[in-house]
């Protein structure tokens, strides 16, 4: 995880970018990852901790429907943290990232392990799926943050 940080950190230095999260289920190891390297502070603006669902309403304004509908881990969610963000940091990249860590709160339909991280850059957006079977909950979160750092890492190249 730290070698990624310090690579990204380098890479958004050089290119003048900056960067903001909205994090959910990692409870802010993404914003902690990048912030523990030297330097960061040229490039990280913005890091949300947007845990609860009320939070997610009343910061990120997903709308409730799309919490109720299809929940607060799900494709659309993820989709509206990164659209909104983005809109409140007004940095050249944006993530956001909501899954369930576990152990408790997975379903059949949403296992724990599941995670969605979305990215902005521009007019681009992608939001991918990701399930981490078989880890324990501290696994999960570090296994979320180091796909949202090589998500980035690819997307900015």
């Amino acid at each position: 995880m730290k070698k990624l940080a310090i690579k990204l950190v380098k890479l958004l230095s050089k290119k003048t970018l900056k960067i903001s999260f909205a994090e959910s289920c990692t409870g802010g190891l993404l914003s902690s990852s990048i912030t523990s390297i030297s330097g960061s502070s040229k490039v990280f603006t913005l890091g949300l901790i947007t845990y609860s669902n009320q939070s997610k309403i009343n910061i990120l304004k997903v709308p409730i429907n799309i919490l109720t509908k299809h929940g607060a881990v799900s494709y659309e969610t993820c989709l509206f943290m990164v659209k909104n963000l983005n809109k409140i940091s007004k940095t050249n990249i944006s993530l956001s990232i909501t899954g369930i860590a576990g152990p408790k709160g997975g379903t059949r339909q949403k296992p724990v392990g599941l995670v969605y991280i979305g990215i902005k850059k521009g007019n681009k957006i992608l939001v991918k799926k990701y399930l981490f079977k078989n880890k324990k909950r501290n696994s999960i979160q570090r296994s979320a943050v180091n796909k949202a750092l090589n998500l980035i890492l690819r997307f900015v190249k």
